[in-house]
């Protein structure tokens, strides 16, 4: 690959040799962090490793976002990974460059439309958050885009099987990679959904059950994305100027439900990779989410009232790294059906990948969409401690309480870094503006569309979390927790 020797000059195809432009044969919901570091990092390894030849075209599934970035790099970024291999510091990069396609829905919906009739196009594969995934009653198929993910997805499906009679051979492989479980399933109905409501016709739902897939999906990687505090260091290792650079834990792993028909499709076994196409990922889905998914999560809203500002420094210290310890260790674990001795050495690796001295993985980046994570990757754990002990678990009550005082919005006379609906946000400000600790619990406990159910219906639950809040008001995190955990 040969490079124009000025770091000054900007990343584009025209400055870098970036090789021929790809077919479409994957369209992406997601341009974020995430998915470049892991997914199309790894559709780039089956071109070099299988001759996949795969370009990606990247849509962008909300009115907001990094579409026009791309564009300005022709699709182009630059990924490092960095991380301990058999003990080994490693560290490497990778130009990332089979990105062909950016679209923006909401200023170019007709380019989005275009995509479904791309001859060649095989998968979609989406990353839109846990809250991705929604079904929008108010969505209409002749909205420009719809509001919702998989609106959007029925919509351009519906385009691809108009383009092509119904051509059978036009289906395409769908992989969600949204942390819900059953996250294909779920994707599906939805959409069977939309089909019947929009009356979009039996041949169309036909099409798509017999001639289309969908495969549920694990990812594993931490993703700590643009380096900001460090990215002249960074830079200076190019010989461009990235402004989409991307960094990740050398960590990989893909488990995605499927048959031999779906290994041929992704021969992942030509890489290097550790991608499972395996029968049932439950076992591995469980483990990682209520364990990495869990403990990031958790310590979020904690970590950050404690004044911490990385996942690595929140680890290291002695009263936060002890509190997320003791969560994993004393109330997430206890909890899972699987063996304790591989669970325990899980989770001794997660905290091996949390002290990665290379990732600055910043806890202001995980706070997207909290309240939807914290009730797919934290609650279930919580729940299941109370069933099993017939007690509130101390750790996960007190970051549940430090999760609805994040929510508040300012925190010492600083803006809290809260990315979420706008209706959560402002459903959290009526409840603060009660102005009683009982009173804001019960509000926030109560709200079954944040939590599946009414949690004030446990015993002693809304009292213990006016409790915490108050505390962590009062004394701060350490002080209010210890005084919390002589009470519950």
């Amino acid at each position: 690959m040969s490079l124009t020797q000025n770091n000054t000059q900007p990343l584009n195809r025209t400055n870098v040799d970036a090789g021929n432009t790809l077919p479409i044969k994957v369209i992406q919901f997601g341009e974020g962090n995430f998915l470049r570091a892991f997914v199309d990092y790894a559709f780039q390894e089956l071109n070099k490793k299988a001759n996949l030849n795969a370009g990606i075209a990247v849509v962008q599934p909300i009115d907001r976002g990094l579409v026009s970035m791309l564009n300005d790099q022709d699709g182009l970024y630059t990924l490092f990974m960095k991380g301990i291999k058999n003990g080994k510091e490693t560290q490497e990069q990778e130009l990332i460059t089979n990105l062909v396609q950016s679209v923006d829905p909401y200023k170019s919906f007709q380019d989005y439309l275009n995509l479904a009739k791309e001859e060649a196009l095989e998968f979609v594969i989406s990353n839109t958050t846990e809250a991705g995934i929604a079904f929008v009653e108010s969505d209409t198929p002749d909205m420009q885009p719809p509001t919702s993910f998989p609106a959007k997805l029925t919509v351009l499906l519906h385009e691809r099987f108009k383009h092509f009679n119904g051509d059978a051979s036009k289906g395409l492989t769908i992989i969600p990679c949204e942390l819900i479980n059953h996250n294909s399933e779920t994707l599906k109905e939805i959409i069977l959904k939309y089909i019947d409501l929009w009356q979009l016709g039996e041949d169309f739902k036909s099409w798509l059950l017999n001639h289309s897939t969908f495969h549920s999906t694990l990812v594993d990687r931490i993703v700590p994305g643009y380096p900001k505090d460090e990215i002249a260091d960074y830079n200076s290792k190019l010989d461009y100027k990235d402004n989409l650079i991307v960094t990740a834990e050398t960590f990989f792993l893909w488990v995605i439900e499927g048959d031999d028909a779906l290994k041929q499709k992704l021969p992942f076994d030509k890489t290097d990779l550790n991608v499972l196409i395996v029968d049932n990922m439950q076992p591995y889905r469980t483990r990682k989410v209520k364990i990495l998914n869990g403990a990031h999560t958790a310590m979020v809203p904690f970590c950050l009232l404690s004044g911490k500002e990385t996942v690595k420094e929140s680890v290291d210290d002695s009263f936060t790294g002890k509190f997320i310890k003791d969560t994993v260790f004393e109330e997430i674990i206890p909890t899972l059906d699987m063996d304790k001795d591989e669970l325990k050495q899980f989770g001794l690796d997660v905290f091996d990948r949390f002290r990665n001295p290379f990732i600055k993985h910043m806890l202001s980046s995980i706070a997207l969409n909290s309240i939807s994570k914290f009730k797919v990757r934290v609650l279930p754990s919580l729940l299941d401690y109370i069933k099993i002990n017939d007690k509130l678990p101390t750790h996960l009550m007190f970051s549940f309480a430090s999760l609805i005082r994040f929510y508040k919005g300012t925190w010492q006379g600083e803006a809290l870094p809260i990315n979420d609906d706008a209706e959560i946000v402002k459903t959290f400000q009526d409840a603060w503006a009660l102005n009683d600790y009982q009173a804001t619990a019960q509000a926030i406990l109560s709200n079954t569309s944040f939590w599946g159910e009414d949690l004030t219906t446990i015993d002693q639950f809304t009292n213990a979390i006016a409790v915490a809040l108050k505390e962590i008001d009062d004394n701060g995190t350490e002080v209010g927790f210890n005084n919390f955990s002589k009470q519950f």
